[in-house]
């Protein structure tokens, strides 16, 4: 087996529906192998068989397949981190898709980045990638956002490539340091502490549909617009002191996301 240098983390709950697509997105990449940490967070579905049969049918792949018992997504992905050893680190999730020059693309400008920059985020995209309206999106989130609204994330915890070193230093995911929803940008707060965070325009993925519905993660309208105005330096304040009892308060625990209210729709 050649070098690994990334290790991919995807939590899963109840997921037999996403599952499968997102695997084979996986097994279609151009760069292997690579370390895949499968961590089932007590699902009830058929996942974790489907999980096993993917695991079986990797050749040439290192794969771990691991049980979180206790329910939250943070709880999974922080023991699926603890099991990276690799240099690189991405987080996937269950329900999106990952373009098969993904991991390729991202060891690119990795390999070209200066030690100081401890990974990329990658930018979302809908079923046409290649359209006008996502490519002009693509820039504006690669190119002009961040450089106006600095030290924030513009991507959601699923298109995470990092150097594991400073990702671990940072204290990761970790429910004793944040147990709310909204989680990667309270752990993007802490990883710029570490060094920059990039983007590049041919990095992207394609989530669920179904994330349009944010009614659980959902911040108000002042909290969102105080993130952005809030400086660096002053975003411990924001999270901590300010963020942090609001969404206790309204029981904006990470947990909530366990409630696949796609699901009861159907």
């Amino acid at each position: 087996m050649s070098e690994l240098r990334w290790t991919i983390v995807v939590p899963y709950y109840n997921e037999e529906r996403w599952l499968p697509a997102t695997l084979q997105s996986l097994t279609a990449q151009t760069l292997r192998p690579f370390h895949v940490v499968l961590v089932d967070n007590g699902s009830t579905d058929s996942g974790p068989e489907l999980a096993r049969t993917w695991a079986q049918a990797q050749q040439g792949m290192k794969v771990s397949l691991l049980q979180q018992p206790t329910p939250g997504q943070v709880h999974a992905l922080a023991m699926g981190i603890a099991a990276a050893d690799t240099e690189f680190l991405a987080i996937c999730d269950a329900d999106t898709l990952y373009p098969p020059h993904y991991f390729e693309t991202a060891t690119g400008h990795m390999d070209a980045a200066p030690k100081s920059t401890i990974g990329f985020i990658a930018h979302d995209t809908g079923p046409d990638p290649d359209s006008l309206g996502e490519r002009v999106g693509r820039f504006l989130y690669t190119h002009i956002i961040p450089r106006i609204l600095t030290h924030q994330a513009h991507g959601g915890g699923y298109a995470h490539l990092m150097r594991t070193a400073p990702f671990k230093a940072s204290g990761g995911y970790d429910p004793k340091l944040w147990p709310y929803v909204l989680k990667d940008h309270e752990l993007v707060n802490r990883l710029w502490k570490h060094g920059r965070i990039a983007y590049a325009n041919d990095l992207w993925v394609q989530p669920s549909p179904r994330r349009a519905d944010r009614k659980s993660v959902r911040w108000t309208l002042f909290e969102r617009i105080l993130y952005h105005l809030t400086l660096p330096g002053q975003k411990d304040w924001f999270f901590y002191e300010f963020l942090g009892p609001r969404f206790e308060a309204r029981g904006q625990k990470d947990i909530v996301l366990r409630r696949q209210s796609w699901v009861e729709g159907d």
